[in-house]
């Protein structure tokens, strides 16, 4: 018979390992010598250590589900069980049980680890609901149908929810998006309506701007090209390519209208600068009658000036007072000289002031003597009340004799 700590084998070639519940009989070897039969079991049980060895490696450091772990524990401990081995046995078990206890723990950790990234993503999916419903009352379309691409983006990204949770927050999360596309196709489809009125008035616009660009008839014309931009600001947007196509029409016919005026107006202010030119020529020929010597010989002289100027035509608009004012102050001095030679030598004028000077002159001279009269009766009072009277009456007799004097009188 022979033997070793773990196992022995019999007379009869029957080999037995030894545990903490007895011997066990492990199997017969009938081959060999026994010293041959225990070298053979004690390899079949270095071969159950090498595989827990790499069981409880990949327990440690792989993703090695609970399910398939067990099962090779399972498999292992029957390999144990069945004591087709010699060796600690014993000790097999024991790290078979804590196998299974840091698998059962793997389990509950990863079950945790599951419930809270189901919990996560809940609240994740239930934050991209919450979002999705406030975006779909955005009128920002553009940003807004950004988003909500970018949260179907990040939808598919998060876990998947128990069937009946995920259903709920999947049917809020689309009927957000399709009521915000509904309510950005109707709101495109009306813009566009919108467009489509305004393409045409703005062609109208357009055929009256061509129609015009050939007129003549520059202030109208220009004060109606004016009405026609305001009508075109009001008219609203077309669609891109008609706004471009219809504004390059619109604005050509004005350039064509307005390079026209301008050429027009360039001779004209040309013409224009060379009149103002010759009638401050004439205004220095007016001014040079004043003062007024020979009234006779200065009012023909400046009947020709006036001629002569009428007849060179329009001077700039901003210069016109200035040159005008300048003939007309010279054409006033010229009346007054005319009123005046008209009054000195006016007999019913002359007899008219000179009778109601010696009507006032009589009233003054009555006035004194009745003054004198009454103060040598000692009325000062009367006195005093007719010397008020006298004042206003040589008052208007000084003024008469100051007219008087006009016509070669006193």
């Amino acid at each position: 018979m022979s033997s070793d700590p773990w196992g022995r084998v019999d007379d009869t070639g029957t080999v037995y390992v030894r545990t903490a519940e007895g011997e066990q009989v492990v199997g017969s070897w009938q081959a060999g010598s026994p010293e041959e039969a225990l070298a053979y079991f004690e390899r079949k049980y270095e071969g159950l250590v090498v595989e827990i060895d790499l069981l409880e490696r990949r327990v440690r450091t792989t993703d090695l589900s609970a399910k398939d772990a067990m099962a090779a524990i399972d498999h292992l401990r029957t390999q144990v069980d069945e004591h087709h081995a010699v060796g600690d046995l014993d000790a097999l078990r024991a790290r078979l049980d804590s196998l299974v206890a840091t698998v059962e723990s793997r389990r509950e950790e990863r079950k945790a680890q599951r419930a809270k990234q189901a919990d996560e993503a809940r609240r994740a999916k239930e934050a991209l609901v919450t979002e999705a419903e406030e975006l779909a009352r955005s009128d920002q379309w553009r940003a807004a149908g950004e988003r909500l691409r970018a949260l179907v983006d990040t939808w598919k990204g998060l876990p998947r929810l128990d069937r009946k949770s995920d259903d709920e927050l999947w049917h809020r999360f689309s009927h957000a998006r399709s009521a915000f596309s509904k309510r950005r196709k109707a709101h495109f489809a009306a813009l566009d309506a919108q467009r489509e009125e305004a393409r045409k008035a703005k062609e109208k616009l357009v055929a009256e701007a061509e129609a015009l660009s050939g007129s003549t008839d520059w202030g109208a014309t220009a004060a109606r090209y004016r009405e026609l931009m305001a009508d075109w600001k009001a008219a609203g947007r077309a669609q891109r390519e008609a706004e471009d196509d219809l504004w390059n029409r619109f604005r050509g016919a004005q350039d064509v209208f307005f390079a026209a005026r301008g050429e027009v107006f360039a001779e004209r202010d040309a013409e224009q600068a060379e009149n103002l030119k010759l009638k401050e020529e004439l205004a220095v020929e007016a001014e040079r009658l004043l003062p007024v010597t020979d009234l006779k010989a200065a009012r023909a002289a400046f009947r020709s000036l006036n001629e002569r100027w009428e007849a060179i035509g329009h001077v700039p608009r901003d210069a016109r007072p200035k040159v005008e004012g300048r003939m007309h102050a010279v054409e006033r001095a010229l009346q007054e000289s005319e009123e005046n030679e008209w009054r000195r030598t006016n007999p019913e004028a002359r007899a008219r002031a000179e009778g109601l000077t010696g009507q006032l002159q009589a009233a003054v001279d009555k006035l004194r003597g009745q003054i004198d009269a009454a103060r040598a009766a000692g009325n000062n009072a009367r006195a005093d009340k007719l010397a008020k009277e006298l004042e206003g009456r040589q008052a208007l007799l000084d003024q008469a004799l100051k007219g008087l004097q006009e016509f070669g009188g006193q």
